[in-house]
């Protein structure tokens, strides 16, 4: 069975965020009606601001973690859900680890709603994070050394994983179609690029300023950047097939790519005549990050993905506007 987008009813939470919103502008093409929530506590309305005019797209400044918001939405007819929010950001967790508790009762809410009211499918954004410390490489979603040998010191890491069991519970017990989408580094216009941002903003931002983007160690730490756009369309594809209920997938582009390479490319497409300036590396950071994606092909197909440079001068470009 494929579910049909046109003229659905879709929650987003997190709408406000930088890939919620993104999701909410492809929804829109596609003929969805959008119920939209964020509390903007990390979301930004100059995401979501050139949607308010759009009949089809309908905005809560609501908290998912509030259970009395959540059912106010729903007495709305609502037949997918992507539920996006939560609190994120390395230096906004550190600063207030255990804010991020909240997001399990976020979790909560919507898969019990959803299950109330009939939801077709829910798509929760779950994260690599998810991984912890593994040093195995590529991370395979199924690999028991999740659960045996990564011990999770980052909570953001922990409610993640926690998340993801929730909505495991609610697809077996409840039979609640369901599917985690663990999120690699996605990156693009509206992305956060203040301190409490992410690595490509943030770079970004330093060049834009003149200044030297700063790489924590030697920069030869690595990551799997995927474009948002390719993010979106993967995220759709596992909102309208049935193959993936009750699955766990990640989805990123399979490459490695080096922060420092990252750092160079955006350099070259700055135009400015300035080296890395390289900090002493943080605590606990991991150092290879990339996904087997085999999964994520078998259940969603191959994805023709767009060009990492163009797609960075796109983003750099939208800094400056």
């Amino acid at each position: 069975m494929t579910y049909k987008i046109n003229g659905s009813n879709i929650l987003v939470t997190g709408a406000a965020g930088f890939i919620g919103s993104h999701l909410c502008d492809k929804l829109l093409g596609l003929g969805a009606n959008i119920i939209a929530v964020d509390n903007f506590s990390t979301g930004s309305e100059s995401n979501i601001v050139h949607m308010y005019n759009n009949e089809q797209f309908n905005f809560f400044q609501l908290d998912a973690n509030n259970m009395s918001d959540m059912e106010t939405v729903f007495t709305s007819k609502i037949d997918f859900v992507f539920h996006y929010a939560a609190i994120l950001g390395v230096k906004r967790v550190e600063e207030d680890p255990l804010s991020v508790l909240k997001d399990i009762n976020g979790i909560e809410n919507i898969c019990l709603l959803s299950k109330k009211h009939n939801v077709k499918k829910l798509i929760y954004a779950s994260s690599s994070e998810a991984y912890g410390d593994i040093a195995e490489i590529p991370l395979v979603e199924d690999n028991l050394s999740i659960n045996k040998h990564s011990n999770h010191s980052h909570i953001y890491a922990l409610v993640k994983l926690i998340g993801e069991r929730i909505i495991s519970t609610y697809y077996q017990q409840h039979h609640l179609s369901a599917c985690s989408l663990r999120f690699f580094n996605v990156y693009g216009p509206r992305q956060e690029s203040s301190a409490y941002g992410f690595v490509v903003g943030v770079f970004i931002k330093q060049l834009i300023n003149e200044k030297q983007p700063t790489i924590f160690g030697d920069g030869y730490q690595t990551r799997d950047f995927i474009y948002i756009e390719d993010n979106v369309n993967l995220s759709m594809k596992a909102l309208i097939s049935e193959e993936t209920d009750g699955e766990v997938i990640n989805i990123g582009s399979g490459r490695q790519t080096t922060i420092l390479d990252l750092a160079e490319k955006l350099i070259k497409i700055s135009g400015h005549l300035v080296e890395p300036q390289f900090l002493p590396g943080r605590k606990n950071e991991i150092r290879y990050r990339v996904p087997d994606i085999s999964k994520m092909e078998r259940l969603l197909g191959k994805i023709n993905y767009s060009k990492m440079d163009d797609n960075l001068q796109k983003t750099y470009t939208s800094y400056l506007d």
